[in-house]
């Protein structure tokens, strides 16, 4: 009996050692990233139950995910990629499709997790820029497209980089109800960002028929997204979105930028290099006596012609 017992603890030691997830360093998960189209990481930390159970979960899925999805599923234990990729940190399932992460928002269930990382094989998130953006979304133009949720980001914010594999778990999650798309406002969406006053990054834009909503909450995650593109906006203000600028109101615009460009380096100038004003008002002092001699000589000529001529006529 006792070794049957111990043949028994053995073949589960064994099971269960070839069940566990490889754990990789930082550096290998940005080479996995490269190498495979799509790949499975599990962010996690020490001395957390939670993350247990998320961790047994995929243990079991591995291999389903290498059979259904071609996707290798990996262990990152106390990473510091992990707040790239989710807000809250650990723990965080997050799956990448060609380099595109998506963050798993959902409960310990291994249902749900297969479904939700199943559905979602290919990004969630449409990438929008100025030649398309009325096209596609038709925002002041009828919104037969249905409603979309917009994030102005840029290359160089840090921020919406962080907030990368969020937007495209909210693009999931609302996927066939709600369109979720981004737009590059330092250079694809320039137009498009100053159309709608965006000022600074990451800005979040909700349109639907023929309104504008923008998301103000502190909270940056999937959840509070997803709840103000379906209930919560109502509780904003909504805008008329603006129409397209016509080429002369481009052209304006266009002049009073220059305009002010124009003005702006001027006292740029005149404040770092004090004495540019000073020979611009002495040089304009100058050209104004010039001016004033010039005309007082020629006021004087004309004077002396018209004493000429009243003499001959004498």
């Amino acid at each position: 009996m006792n070794l049957l017992l111990c043949i028994v603890v053995c073949m589960w030691s064994l099971v269960k050692t070839e069940s566990v997830l490889q754990s990789v360093s930082d550096d290998d998960i940005l080479q996995l990233i490269k190498d495979n189209e799509k790949l499975i990481v599990y962010f996690t930390k020490q001395n957390c139950n939670v993350c247990k159970k998320y961790e047994a979960h995929l243990e079991s899925l591995q291999e389903d995910f290498e059979k259904h999805l071609n996707a290798p599923t990996v262990i990152a234990l106390n990473s510091h990629l992990a707040k790239l990729y989710s807000p809250s940190k650990e723990p965080a399932i997050v799956f990448f499709r060609h380099g595109i992460p998506l963050l798993y928002n959902g409960e310990a269930d291994e249902t749900q997790i297969y479904s939700f990382l199943e559905t979602n094989q290919s990004p969630a998130v449409k990438e929008l820029s100025d030649k398309i953006f009325e096209h596609i979304t038709q925002a002041a133009t009828g919104a037969t497209t249905g409603d979309w949720f917009v994030m102005f980001y840029g290359a160089s914010c840090i921020e919406c980089q962080r907030l990368h594999a969020v937007w495209e778990g909210v693009g999931a999650t609302l996927r066939g109800r709600i369109n979720v798309a981004r737009i590059d406002a330092n250079v694809a969406g320039a137009n498009t960002a100053k159309r709608f006053k965006v000022s600074k990054l990451p800005t979040f834009l909700f349109f639907r028929l023929g309104k504008v909503y923008k998301y103000d909450l502190p909270k940056t995650d999937i959840k509070s997204y997803v709840s103000f593109a379906q209930e919560w906006y109502k509780n904003a203000k909504g805008d008329t979105v603006p129409l397209l600028n016509s080429p002369f109101d481009d052209v304006v615009d266009w002049c009073v930028e220059m305009i002010k460009f124009i003005i702006e380096t001027t006292i740029e100038i005149l404040t770092k290099y004090p004495w540019i004003w000073q020979i611009g008002v002495a040089g304009f002092g100058l050209v104004a006596l010039t001016a004033l001699i010039a005309l007082v000589k020629a006021g004087r000529s004309k004077s002396i012609k018209n004493d000429k001529k009243d003499k001959k006529s004498k």
